[in-house]
C-alpha cells in the first residue's frame, strides 16, 4: 500500500467513528421505546428511511474529515 491508499483509509475511519459517535449520542438507528414516559413516537421511521438518514450522515462526517 502506499501512503496516499492509507491517507484515504485513515480519513474513512475517523469518519466512521464520528458518525458512529453522533449516531449514538442521537439514537440514530435504533428504534423508539415506548417505556419513555411523555414521549410517544408519531411513527415509527422505515428501515430504508434509516438507512438513508445514516448513509447522509456519514458522507456529512466524511466532508468534515476532509475538510479538516
Amino acid at each position: 500500500m502506499d501512503a496516499s491508499n492509507n491517507a484515504t483509509r485513515r480519513t474513512e475511519d475517523i469518519a466512521l467513528d464520528l458518525l458512529k459517535f453522533v449516531a449514538a449520542h442521537a439514537n440514530l438507528g435504533r428504534t423508539a421505546s415506548a417505556a419513555t414516559p411523555g414521549f410517544a413516537p408519531s411513527s415509527t421511521p422505515k428501515a430504508e428511511d434509516q438507512v438513508d438518514t445514516i448513509l447522509a450522515l456519514y458522507a456529512r462526517c466524511r466532508e468534515a474529515v476532509e475538510k479538516k
